[in-house]
């Protein structure tokens, strides 16, 4: 018997991969926003570009056919609108950044009559200026440089006029269109409060890499990063979990899940439900409707609330499926606010339940 052939295909790259591999080296892919994120930026450069020009204009009696603007306004709408989560990108950066800037070209411009020499001094003092500020902002370069070679006349008045207009208008408008996007602006990262409102962070933050750790990956790279530390330890975690959901993907909510489930009604007295609770050991009990149906679950929390029957108490149950990955139950179960996970069928009927003590398990054997 011959042995089969080998699949080029498996051993060689494609000439699409490799011409990808040539040119990431000089033209890499940014991540994150789709199309449609980047169709919305531009939108957004366009409504803030326009408004700012005009506002200033009006503001200032030049009227709305001459709007007063800087040529970097064009740069800082880009990060603004493209990639608002950027460092580089948030209000401090953007007004600090240009005004600071501007003050810096006006005095280079003025003690340095060579304008060459002027430029170059004032862009690399633009930087020092806005590093040591905390306010970097790469359009700060361009304010410099077109300062320090004349424009404003040499007027500290031009810093702020139209310079910190500008920038005061233009972050106005993006923080109003990010309002609307759906984006966070000024950006916060993303962050898991713990369980009872305490300082403590949530579990999951707990298990991941600490913020010393990141500190010092982000050292060792030895290069400025255009992301927070805080968003970076973020995305570890969100690559954890998904490296988690890759790893225990087979196994499925149907399979670890209890399935003979005591239940109460919700037309039942709560009493009905204390005994259950009381004498069963329970932690939680679902509750179901006439025709089976899940409407909530009861807790021995619930059943301080005011109420005669259970639907009077009972709070609104977290939900899945019996194909749900296990993986995905890690963060709502570690989250303390929800003890159980109620499993439902598509029109709603029990099937079965799933505790954080079967999760436990579950990942503790698929671990062995």
């Amino acid at each position: 018997m011959t042995s089969p052939k080998p699949d080029r295909r498996a051993v060689s790259p494609t000439p699409r991969r490799r011409w990808s591999r040539y040119t990431s080296t000089f033209v890499d892919v940014p991540a994150g926003p789709d199309w449609t994120d980047r169709l919305r930026a531009a939108v957004g450069a366009v409504g803030g570009i326009a408004l700012t020009g005009l506002l200033c204009g009006i503001m200032l009696g030049s009227g709305l056919t001459q709007p007063l603007l800087v040529a970097p306004m064009g740069a800082s709408a880009v990060l603004l609108f493209a990639v608002p989560a950027s460092p580089l990108a948030q209000p401090w950066s953007i007004t600090g950044g240009n005004v600071l800037s501007a003050f810096v070209g006006i005095t280079v411009a003025r003690l340095v009559p060579e304008p060459t020499l002027a430029a170059a001094l004032a862009v690399g003092l633009s930087i020092v200026t806005m590093t040591l500020l905390r306010c970097l902002h790469p359009p700060g370069g361009a304010v410099a440089l077109a300062t320090a070679l004349g424009a404003g006349a040499g007027h500290y008045g031009f810093a702020l006029v139209p310079v910190g207009l500008n920038c005061l208008m233009l972050v106005a408008t993006g923080w109003l269109f990010h309002r609307f996007s759906g984006h966070s602006y000024p950006h916060r990262p993303p962050v898991q409060p713990g369980a009872h409102a305490t300082r403590d962070p949530a579990p999951l933050d707990r298990a991941a890499l600490a913020a010393g750790d990141v500190d010092a990956a982000v050292a060792a790279f030895g290069e400025a990063l255009d992301v927070s530390p805080a968003d970076l330890r973020y995305l570890f975690r969100e690559a954890e979990l998904h490296a988690v959901r890759r790893e225990h993907g087979a196994l499925a909510v149907a399979d670890i899940m209890s399935r003979d489930v005591i239940t109460v009604a919700d037309d039942a007295p709560v009493a009905e439900a204390r005994a259950l609770l009381s004498d069963r050991g329970l932690l939680s009990v679902p509750v179901i409707d006439d025709r089976g149906r899940v409407v909530g679950v009861v807790t021995p929390l619930d059943l301080i609330r005011p109420g005669a029957r259970v639907r009077d108490i009972a709070a609104a149950p977290l939900l899945a499926g019996p194909h749900t990955p296990v993986a995905d139950l890690l963060r709502p179960l570690s989250e303390g606010r929800r003890h159980e996970v109620v499993v439902v069928g598509g029109d709603g009927r029990l099937h079965g339940m799933v505790t954080q003590t079967d999760l436990i398990a579950a990942l503790a054997a698929a671990a062995a």
